[in-house]
């Protein structure tokens, strides 16, 4: 169950929201991880509130990075670089769930498996399975570092259809970067087994380098199907995260026009997209289930 602590929640949200106006406070950049690629510029995410910095950690992947803090014992921040190319190579990987703890993070400041059993909540990616263009890459994003807990309906229709949306962006596009993450808001906030923060609201900012333009989703953790494309700057007062710190404060102050998340479920390639997922998912249970066959047979 997921609790509601107003002490605990209290803490852990002064801890990660900024208590005083964004103006006042310094930008905190960690020191960048071995994996330039996933960025923008090869720069990093800015965080405008300082307190976020505290028990951060940069992780480096094969297709993607991540800041984790220990206080939420989730991502702050996934980056990714999606091209024409790679969005290609991932719609032939075959998915397969592999859900796993972080063991390059500290016991006590990573999430663990058993944090997620009967907490009502999905194990949701930052950097999808979907966009990871081999195997061990999405293998790796299966890593409990790259996991938020999400609301079920929210993770399974709008927010993949999100998702699925920003991958047929970067078809068209060429080459996009993306930064997805966490915001934290309001006393209100509730913690799965008292450890593992669950975030109100859920961000993917995109980023076109050959044009300059920029923006993000923004939608809340629910099953509303609420949503709303900001600019960066907007999303910068919400998250406390500078997503693309190289871009000028022009671009950030503009929002670009996303792709509507529903026209996704709605057109037939859409539809296309969403049957081979299912396909893939019931061949996976049919192995499964004949591996299961014989070995009650053997």
């Amino acid at each position: 169950m997921a609790l509601r602590s107003p002490a605990l929640a209290g803490f852990l949200v002064g801890l990660l929201t900024a208590a005083t106006p964004l103006a006042a406070l310094s930008k905190v950049a960690p020191e960048a991880p071995a994996c330039p690629a996933s960025f923008a510029d090869e720069r990093v995410p800015a965080l405008t509130n300082p307190k976020l910095s505290e028990r951060a950690v940069p992780l480096c992947f094969g297709a993607f990075a991540v800041l984790h803090s220990g206080a939420s014992r989730t991502p702050l921040y996934a980056a990714e670089r999606l091209t024409r190319k790679s969005v290609a190579a991932a719609r032939r990987v075959e998915r397969a769930d592999a859900f796993h703890e972080e063991e390059r993070l500290a016991e006590d400041d990573r999430a663990s498996l058993s944090d997620y059993v009967h907490s009502g909540f999905d194990r949701g990616h930052l950097a999808p399975a979907g966009d990871m263009p081999s195997a061990a890459s999405q293998a790796e994003s299966f890593s409990l570092a790259n996991i938020v807990p999400q609301n079920r309906t929210f993770n399974r229709s709008l927010w993949a259809a999100i998702e699925e949306s920003v991958r047929r962006l970067a078809t068209q596009r060429g080459e996009i970067f993306v930064v997805t993450g966490p915001i934290f808001e309001g006393a209100s906030t509730r913690a799965i087994k008292g450890r593992v923060l669950v975030p109100t609201a859920l961000f993917k900012a995109v980023y076109d380098p050959r044009s300059g333009e920029a923006g993000a989703y923004l939608a809340p953790n629910d099953g509303s199907g609420d949503w709303r494309t900001v600019s960066l700057a907007t999303l910068r007062e919400k998250a406390g995260i500078d997503v693309f710190p190289g871009l000028p404060d022009a671009a950030k102050a503009r929002a670009m026009t996303l792709p509507e998340p529903r026209e996704f479920a709605r057109d037939g390639s859409g539809w296309n997209a969403t049957l081979d997922t299912l396909k893939r998912q019931a061949l996976h249970f049919l192995r499964y289930l004949w591996r299961e066959l014989l070995r009650a047979i053997f």
